[in-house]
């Protein structure tokens, strides 16, 4: 079971390779109990055939697991592994609002949450079960008890700032992503000495949104720094790659640094090739950088990259990372012609950049987009001067990303070239409050109306 991991990626050839083999040699060596003998059966139906895509084996794992659950009633564990392989039928499946296989799976851990309130399982799983803007407030609960039942452990302790993210407390995910990269790099000395935890990296770009988001650029510096001096993981796997592409472009653009974003480079010793998907957020970053900053030659380069990249990722077995690329390339190639004065069709691109993207879920590694596509939309209305559309737009991105200190900046400035001036107050009043009263200078000349009245 461990060489497949139901709602990440698929596993390598080489994990599918080990899995196969462990779950045949199980079933060769026979079990005592009919429940062992179900477990076995249960993962080798993942493992069965040559010429089968990965999402058709999560559905065949599903409802093996289903029948485990079914025939062991009273099994706690086979209740709360069917859940889990509901969550990967979800994952790999077409985006679903209704989130129907989400609701069953935590229906399933709802039912065992008083008899196990300190199951790690339950509560990890309840997370992703909620992890949407739609649903995360029902997974608090389960979020402030996870890392005390598991304070050891650095996913436990970051795991709740899924939720916290969704729901822009900031101040908690700050407290469970130190807590848990702490933890991740006591481990790392002890097993991979001098190598960095891609358990702290994944807490890394969690913490990096978090401190963008409350204005504390110099402490979301610090990791932009320490990220640059990574050499080597002790897995080099996704999370890590995600983080390392994301931690500085997150730190570029929410700055609205161009000429920083457009400079950026992959980290060197990453095993890109694997995750072209990660290396992508790199080129959208250069892009978006090179176009708003007016080197429109890099612009131009790295949307061709994107491009690439996009085609490359069409018909991939998985999580469909091919249009979440096409949602970058839209927005980059809308800040493009916005560059080059093509406005219709930069309103056109970004608009399309923004329904793609409420069309589809995040991935469950990252905590949210590099930028917001309807926010960058709301950005480019406002400089198009069309500060209503905008602030109808910052409104909108702030219900499924809801607390980030743009969309407030920006709604703030929109509503006071609109003239609506109560909702101006209330935006910068929020945008106090979401920095703790020490508003970034990126973002203060949109107070000054506020202080002046």
């Amino acid at each position: 079971m461990t060489y497949f991991h139901t709602i990440w990626g698929p596993p390598t050839e080489d994990e599918f390779a080990a899995g196969r083999t462990a779950a045949q040699k199980a079933a060769a060596l026979g079990a005592p109990s009919a429940r062992e003998r179900d477990y076995i059966a249960g993962i080798a139906a993942y493992y069965q055939g040559d010429a089968v895509a990965h999402p058709a084996r999560v559905v065949a794992y599903e409802k093996a697991m289903a029948g485990v659950h079914e025939r062991n009633p009273d099994d706690h564990e086979a209740a709360i592994f069917h859940a889990l392989a509901i969550l990967g039928v979800a994952y790999n499946s077409p985006p679903d609002k209704t989130y129907a296989r989400q609701k069953e799976a935590a229906k399933i851990l709802n039912g065992l949450l008083a008899v196990e309130p300190d199951h790690p399982g339950i509560a990890h799983y309840m997370i992703h079960s909620f992890d949407y803007p739609e649903l995360a407030e029902l997974a608090l609960p389960a979020a402030r008890a996870y890392a005390k039942i598991a304070p050891s452990a650095p996913h436990a302790l970051h795991m709740p700032s899924h939720i916290f993210t969704r729901l822009g407390m900031w101040k908690e995910s700050i407290e469970s992503n130190l807590a848990s990269a702490r933890t991740a790099q006591t481990w790392a000395a002890r097993t991979h000495a001098g190598a960095t935890a891609f358990d702290a990296l994944h807490a890394m770009d969690y913490l990096e949104y978090a401190y963008l988001q409350t204005g504390q650029d110099a402490k979301a510096r610090e990791l932009v720094d320490n990220v640059a001096k990574v050499t080597s993981l002790d897995v080099p796997q996704f999370a890590a790659g995600y983080a390392l592409a994301a931690v500085p472009a997150r730190h570029a653009l929410e700055r609205r640094a161009w000429k920083e974003a457009s400079a950026l480079t992959a980290q060197p010793t990453f095993p890109w090739e694997k995750y072209p998907y990660a290396k992508a957020i790199v080129h959208f970053a250069r892009a978006v950088g090179g176009a708003r900053a007016g080197d429109l030659e890099t612009a131009r380069q790295d949307l061709t990259t994107l491009t690439g990249i996009q085609a490359s990722l069409q018909g991939q077995k998985g999580f469909d990372w091919a249009t979440q690329v096409e949602i970058q390339r839209r927005a980059a190639a809308a800040w493009l012609a916005r560059a080059e004065k093509k406005d219709a069709e930069a309103l056109t691109l970004m608009r399309s950049a923004a329904d793609l993207e409420d069309s589809t879920d995040k991935h469950p590694v990252t905590p949210g987009s590099i930028l917001p596509a309807r926010e960058q939309l709301a950005d480019l209305l406002a400089e198009l001067g069309q500060p209503a559309a905008a602030l109808a737009e910052y409104e909108t991105s702030l219900r499924s990303a809801p607390g980030r200190l743009n969309s407030y900046d920006g709604a703030a400035r929109a509503a006071e070239r609109a003239g609506k001036k109560r909702e101006a107050k209330v935006f910068h009043e929020r945008l106090v409050a979401l920095c703790g009263g020490s508003v970034p200078a990126r973002a203060r000349s949109a107070m000054t109306a506020a202080q002046e009245r």
